[in-house]
């Protein structure tokens, strides 16, 4: 089969590799489509940071050159699971965390912290390619009225989703979005229905546009240096919820000015290097601080392809659809921020 595969940094090979093995508990997907994400982009550029290159995974025992690719869906075509009949022959999404089930996390619930929790696409291979191998714990059926191009936006939703459920929105808040950009996109699509005002805060007047059309209900261009005095004169009195997700440096710094007086603070982007933060200044606010990642697959992936049929996201948030051969210009063009939004690959065109 095709697939595109990550040896080191800046290298990228779409070649042939053996198709995967069907083991206990999994299903083969025949890939349709597979959504490009910042941090695929990440891995490429500046990696190994998460993707086992030189030191093996120890929730996934996998390490070496590894098939990226964590947001995708298709069709079953080979099935080692107990319920073989329920998912020969479906069409489905991936969550794409692996779980035990059987950890303290597992049983409370939250996957996503399982001690042994390990990332399709990221931690082993996943699915930029033709074929992929699946626990059938990560996968959802896709409703018969989900659209695939729909489908593909399932996990990156339902990170947004988790997201808005940690910020413990409540109805009237104030939220502003720090960051408008790939999953600060999936943060706004996850509050549509929020009856508060929704703010979104971005460098960029294309992301703003995106963010209207997305639901936000106000927007606001900034400078790329803006300063935390500088994002806190925008709201003199403080805003209910700030959701921070772009992660460039001094970002939590500009989130924690934004905050009202006993306000939250949700922490989304993945800052790569230590920031100084004024802690006394939060304490003295009584301002709650919390973070988020990845998505638990039982409450959130269910729930953002419900959305995904009743509300299509793909005409707003898709940047375009490329082949398999071509990922690699879709890569350059991610890493470089030229892409207007999400990047698809159609892994059944070569």
């Amino acid at each position: 089969m095709r697939a595109a595969v990550l040896y080191a940094p800046h290298d990228l090979r779409v070649e042939e590799r053996p198709e995967p093995e069907c083991r206990p508990g999994e299903v083969i997907i025949e890939v349709t489509y597979n959504g490009l994400c910042g941090t695929d982009a990440t891995e490429y550029t500046k990696g190994p940071l998460m993707v086992p290159l030189e030191v093996r995974h120890a929730g996934s025992g996998h390490v070496g050159p590894t098939i990226l690719g964590h947001e995708f869906i298709g069709v079953v075509v080979d099935t080692a699971a107990p319920d073989a009949r329920t998912w020969a022959g479906r069409r489905v999404a991936s969550g794409a965390g692996v779980s035990c089930g059987a950890c303290d996390w597992c049983r409370r619930g939250r996957t996503n912290l399982c001690a042994r929790y390990y990332t399709l696409g990221l931690s082993t291979h996943g699915g930029l390619a033709q074929f992929v191998a699946a626990p059938v714990s990560t996968l959802r059926p896709i409703p018969e009225d989900c659209a695939d191009i729909e489908a593909a936006l399932a996990q990156p939703l339902a990170v947004g989703l988790h997201a808005v459920s940690r910020a413990g929105v409540r109805p009237g808040d104030s939220v502003v979005i720090l960051g408008a950009g790939a999953i600060g996109s999936f943060v706004l699509a996850g509050l549509a229905g929020h009856d508060g005002p929704v703010i979104a805060i971005d460098i960029d007047k294309d992301r703003l546009d995106t963010a209207r059309a997305l639901g936000a209900t106000d927007t606001r261009l900034i400078e790329a240096g803006a300063s935390p005095d500088d994002l806190r004169a925008l709201f003199p009195d403080g805003v209910g919820v700030v959701i921070e997700s772009s992660g460039v440096p001094g970002s939590a710094q500009r989130a924690f000015a934004l905050a009202a007086r006993g306000g939250t603070v949700l922490l989304v982007g993945l800052t790569k290097q230590p920031q100084p933060v004024d802690l006394a200044d939060l304490v003295l606010r009584e301002v709650d601080v919390r973070t988020t990642v990845a998505h638990v697959c039982d409450a959130d992936l269910p729930v953002a392809l419900d959305l995904l049929a009743r509300r299509p996201l793909s005409p707003i948030v898709i940047d375009g659809v490329v082949p398999l051969d071509d990922v690699l210009d879709a890569f350059n063009r991610l890493a470089a921020g030229a892409a207007r939004g999400k990047i698809l690959v159609d892994s059944r065109r070569g």
